[in-house]
């Protein structure tokens, strides 16, 4: 049903997932992030609270093998599951339940995680961690989504493609980065349109957002006269006039 990848930065120290799947709105259902303690995607058929109990673990210390195991050991429905998640160091774990729809599997690398079930086959998930070791000097948000044009270049989901959703988190409670393509025929060709216009436009508004135990601070005045702009008329362009 679904292909990913879960991932920490080792230079920042940015935790992220990104998520493709053939049904509405994946960017509900799967992929959680909690800063400081990890980040999770749960899928096959989804049960939200793996994640839920998976970072409450990794929050509280555990790593991610620890959590992951604890999580699907309380789940009688397990071998209908599939969850990758990486912990606040960088360890990484999956598990695949037999009774997932094939093609399914995972990879798990260094600072990262690959799974996906009911794909064309296994290339999609060598292809996506191949792309993400390919590129460590660049941004998280930015390899994450590198692993998901490749994962889709070699097949993706066997059933078409709907939607796509990019998380990240830093230090703040709030994510970086939280961008949805709900419903769309190229879905992670439009989360990275998407990507590209939030850039220019929403990145550096949230970049001036209030941080934890420092003064908030009005926005620069470029991003205020920026914003007031109409959508096309700004960087990027993009959206529409009244």
């Amino acid at each position: 049903m679904t292909f990913s990848i879960v991932a920490r930065c080792a230079r920042t120290g940015q935790l992220g997932v990104a998520v493709s799947t053939a049904v509405p709105a994946v960017g509900a259902m799967c992929p959680f992030v909690q800063t400081g303690a990890g980040a999770v995607s749960t899928q096959s058929w989804v049960n939200p609270y793996l994640a839920l109990e998976a970072l409450d673990a990794m929050a509280q210390g555990a790593s991610a093998q620890a959590a992951l195991d604890a999580a699907v050991g309380r789940d009688d429905a397990r071998e209908y599951r599939q969850i990758g998640l990486v912990d606040a160091q960088g360890r990484a774990a999956a598990w695949s339940g037999a009774a997932c729809t094939g093609w399914f599997g995972h990879l798990v690398g260094d600072g990262f995680a690959v799974q996906g079930n009911m794909l064309v086959g296994e290339a999609t998930v060598t292809a996506m961690a191949d792309a993400f070791t390919a590129s460590p000097d660049q941004p998280l948000a930015e390899r994450l989504l590198r692993a998901m044009e490749a994962g889709q270049a070699a097949g993706g989901d066997r059933r078409g493609r709907q939607s796509a959703s990019l998380r990240v988190h830093d230090r703040e409670t709030y994510p970086l980065v939280d961008l949805r393509v709900d419903e769309h025929a190229q879905p992670v060709a439009e989360l990275r349109r998407v990507f590209g216009i939030a850039s220019l436009q929403l990145f550096p508004f949230v970049a001036g957002m209030p941080r934890k135990g420092a003064p908030a601070t009005p926005a620069p005045e470029s991003v205020v006269s920026m914003l007031a702009l109409s959508p096309p008329d700004r960087p990027g362009g993009g959206g529409s006039r009244l």
